[in-house]
């Protein structure tokens, strides 16, 4: 029997802990927040209140959202814990943070940002080519933000370090409403991936 389909209950962001030099980044982080509360989908992110990570926390809260933040100690003073979250957990490590944060979502919307959310973004997509889960993972390409980050899964594939077929883990979306679109289908997952395996 297959899985069913609804939508989404809660949602894994990452995104900049800086704004970024476009407008459009910050609205799209805004447009995330409000867009989940909305919807009525918990909003789980990492923990911060600066940058497009504050300003996503920020409207999800302002639209009367349910938010987790997930933020490791080391951080906590650098990224400053937003004390508007209700729900805020500490961590001992990225990496923590990271299964955290993977085992409460249904899915996960990638938003503009730099190097961390390059990270967060790779490393989720290899986990799904391992099969650890098959939940959706949309990466939003706000005006042409994500390109550096398609090119390096092209680069994987023309190199020969990675089949076609990844290109099929995850999903673009050219603006917030599209992503947003995309969470009112997802598949429940049988099973939870054991987060000890990530």
């Amino acid at each position: 029997m297959p899985d069913p389909i609804r939508q989404a209950a809660s949602v894994a962001v990452f995104c900049g802990s800086r704004f970024g030099v476009k407008a459009a980044y910050t609205e799209a982080a805004r447009a995330t927040g409000e867009g989940l509360a909305r919807a009525g989908i918990r909003l789980i992110y990492g923990g911060g209140k600066v940058g497009l990570m504050g300003v996503l926390a920020d409207a999800a809260i302002a639209a009367g959202g349910q938010v987790s933040g997930v933020i490791p100690h080391f951080l906590s003073a650098r990224e400053v814990m937003h004390e508007h979250v209700a729900d805020l957990t500490v961590t001992d490590s990225m990496h923590s943070r990271k299964q955290r944060m993977f085992a409460g979502a249904d899915a996960f919307l990638v938003l503009p940002g730099g190097l961390g959310t390059f990270d967060e973004a790779i490393e989720i997509i290899t986990w799904r080519q391992l099969r650890l889960h098959d939940k959706p993972i949309v990466i939003v390409d706000i005006d042409g933000w994500a390109r550096t980050l398609l090119a390096i899964v092209e680069n994987a594939i023309d190199d020969g370090f990675a089949d076609p077929s990844a290109r099929a883990l995850f999903s673009i979306a050219t603006s917030v409403e599209a992503a947003l679109a995309q969470l009112r289908t997802v598949r429940t997952e049988a099973a939870s991936a054991d987060i000890e395996r990530l």
